[in-house]
């Protein structure tokens, strides 16, 4: 019988597929067999891993094998939890004895110290305590210093300096109370530690757009509080899967790392009443000197998690302002602005508070000094517009504008002798001529140049217009009528004076309905999305 082409290119094509099918088939065989041998390698690693040395002789040992939950391991019940102490300080600490504490009621439970570096003096840990120092050595592999490495077991409790456990049902209580809450938004449980402060449950609000954490009291139930944080010295709970899921998990000050994290995701934590740990060891500062060390470490600390977290501001229950960003003897908190779009808004945030609050200060020196003076002033562009829809400062502006009549500028002493150079008054701040073209400047600080631009405008044939102007749309001559009379306005926490129809003034400007439709000055470079508001 005859082939034709045809059926001899059908037949071709089918064993080419054939052949392709099979070779295609082998491959993934093969990778799948790589991967169950790469799995028993890592496993095999892990083992050996956790028994290398760091730094200085301290070793991590082998907290995998034996920490599988279920099961028994030589006769001992199997764990479920493993105990990490984080917080302590090197000249004095009970890390020791709160090790054999707990090792003492449940042997089984492998029990983890971890520091950012080696402990010096060293630490006398029991023979079961193991010691994780998180800086890497350039002679190790990188899993030595990464906690979640070694623990193996489904839950962690993460305990403070000093605390005892005086029996094991303690924490058969917190795993039975974190597991009936199944998977309903409280991932934590919490008890206290009896000392003289109380532990206290916390509402946080944690807005990193504007660089701000905000602390109430919580409301307690029946059956605990559950809130987002805590005040005071406490035993936490958490699923081990949780914890390293967080993006820092083990970041100082532990627990306000913690529920910063935490409570960005929308977990809660659970505060159990009738259950405690006791503090044989508090306080736990034998000396004036050594507390005094311990609270130079807490808020160095402190600082730093703040810097890393991106928050400048923090507002306790109290109405107290703690504060992490720029003042009068630093730099501000962004650098030279471009196309008007500071760079904090590339980040998706808003103006530091810090900075709000210089330009606050500094807004209220100046018009204190116009208006002593006999200078007319008025709020002028995003001010204005800020004024108009906030009663403040714009959130992402970052200066303040005022026009000013020019015919006044001799009656203030600050600027009438600006001609050229500049003035540093009585409270720091600083008066310039701006180099940019005929207007002045008023600076937070010599340090901090965060500042109110003064506009000098005069009256020609009814229209208000000026020397110098700006690329700026909004920089633009307008009638006199304006100004005459100037109003009071609420603007950032004080009275100003603004245009006399700030509505009709600001559209002349800005275009019509520029009060209801907030946007960035530079919507070609940045936008301002409607669900960012």
């Amino acid at each position: 019988m005859r082939i034709s082409f045809c059926q001899a290119l059908l037949t071709g094509a089918i064993v080419l597929n054939l052949l392709i099918l099979y070779f295609v088939s082998r491959a993934q065989q093969q990778m799948m067999e790589k991967r169950r041998t790469q799995g028993k390698g890592l496993k095999k690693m892990s083992l050996s891993v956790s028994g290398l040395g760091v730094a200085g002789g301290a070793v991590v040992g082998s907290m995998v094998g034996a920490n599988k939950v279920g099961g028994l391991v030589g006769g001992m019940r199997s764990p479920r939890m493993t105990v990490l102490l984080r917080e302590f300080e090197d000249f004095e600490n009970y890390v020791g004895d709160v090790a054999r504490s707990f090792l003492r009621q449940r042997a089984e439970v492998p029990f983890m110290v971890v520091a950012d570096t080696l402990p010096y003096p060293p630490l006398a840990l029991p023979e079961n305590a193991r010691l994780l120092v998180l800086s890497p050595s350039p002679e190790q592999p990188p899993q030595t210093h990464r906690p979640e490495f070694y623990v193996q077991t489904e839950f962690m409790l993460l305990v403070p300096d000093g605390v005892e456990l005086e029996h094991g049902r303690q924490l058969e209580r917190l795993i039975r109370e974190l597991e009936g809450e199944g998977g309903g938004p409280v991932r934590l449980v919490a008890a206290p530690v009896l000392t003289r402060a109380a532990v206290h449950c916390l509402h946080l609000q944690v807005s990193l757009k504007e660089w701000t954490a905000t602390y109430s009291l919580g409301a307690s139930g029946s059956s605990g509080s559950v809130c987002t944080a805590l005040h005071g010295d406490a035993v936490v709970l958490i699923r081990t899967e949780d914890l390293f899921n967080l993006s820092v998990p083990l970041a100082r000050p532990l627990l306000s790392a913690l529920f910063i994290q935490t409570a960005l995701r929308g977990w809660k934590v659970k505060l159990l009443e009738g259950l405690s740990f006791s503090a044989g060891h508090r306080p736990l500062f034998t000396s004036a000197h050594n507390q005094w060390k311990a609270d130079s470490h807490l808020k160095e600390a402190t600082s730093q998690l703040m810097r890393s977290f991106g928050l400048k501001h923090l507002v306790w229950p109290d109405g107290r302002d703690q504060w992490f960003g720029c003042s009068k003897e630093t730099a501000r908190c962004f650098g030279t602005v471009h196309d008007d779009t500071p760079e904090y808004l590339y980040l998706e945030r808003w103006t530091p508070p810090c900075c709000l609050r210089a330009l606050r200060e500094t807004t209220k020196y100046v018009i204190n000094i116009l208006e002593s003076s006999g200078v007319r002033y008025w709020l002028e562009g995003g001010s204005l517009l800020g004024a108009a829809r906030h009663q403040d400062i714009i959130p992402w502006d970052y200066d303040v504008d005022l026009g000013i009549y020019q015919e006044d500028v001799p009656n203030c002493e600050y600027l009438k002798n600006l001609d050229s150079g500049s003035l540093v008054d009585a409270n720091g701040y600083v008066w310039e001529k701006a180099v940019e073209g005929d207007f002045y400047r008023i600076q937070y600080s010599e340090a901090n140049h965060l500042h109110v631009d003064l506009w000098p405008f005069y009256s020609r044939n009814g229209v208000m217009t000026k020397d110098t102007w700006t690329e700026h749309k909004q920089d633009v001559e307008f009638p006199e009528h304006f100004l005459q009379p100037l109003v009071p306005m609420p603007f950032a926490g004080i009275t100003a004076y603004g245009p006399n129809n700030h509505r009709a003034f600001l559209e002349l400007k800005f275009g019509e309905g520029v009060i209801e439709n907030p946007q960035y000055p530079n919507p070609a470079k940045k936008k301002l999305g409607r669900n960012q508001l």
